[in-house]
């Protein structure tokens, strides 16, 4: 199964959902592969997502953001993280996909990061848990 994860400047939340999916279907033995990109892309990735990623043995090293495109969309369940920082750009209004509607760590602190990270690990795992039976 191929995961999509979409959001504005694919530099927090999408970035964290691919790297704690691809991470824990590993170590799950399942077949999911996830990937993620933004509406718009942003330049770098979240400082605080990356250091709040590696609190839990998980690097992000060689993530970048992307910029959607329709191949990436094709054969894929796509998730949406939120439209909190600017609703033009919002994926779901391009393509059809679940909202976690997740709050956006740009400009937060590590603690609020966290507070979003465990959010995402918490649906990363449920929905691995109904993908692995």
């Amino acid at each position: 199964m191929k995961v999509l994860y979409v959001c504005v400047h694919n530099a927090g939340r999408s970035q964290m959902a691919e790297a704690f999916t691809n991470h824990l279907a590993r170590a799950k033995g399942l077949d999911v592969v996830a990937e993620s990109a933004g509406t718009v892309g942003g330049k770098v990735l979240n400082p605080m997502a990356v250091e709040a990623m590696a609190e839990l043995g998980i690097s992000m090293e060689g993530h970048a953001p992307k910029l959607l495109t329709q191949e990436m969309v094709e054969g894929a369940r796509v998730v949406s993280m939120g439209c909190g920082v600017d609703a033009e750009a919002c994926p779901a209004k391009f393509i059809l996909a679940e909202d976690w509607e997740l709050e956006d760590p740009a400009g937060q602190g590590l603690e609020a990061v966290r507070v979003i990270r465990d959010q995402i690990r918490q649906r990363v795992e449920q929905m691995l848990s109904e993908v692995g039976g």
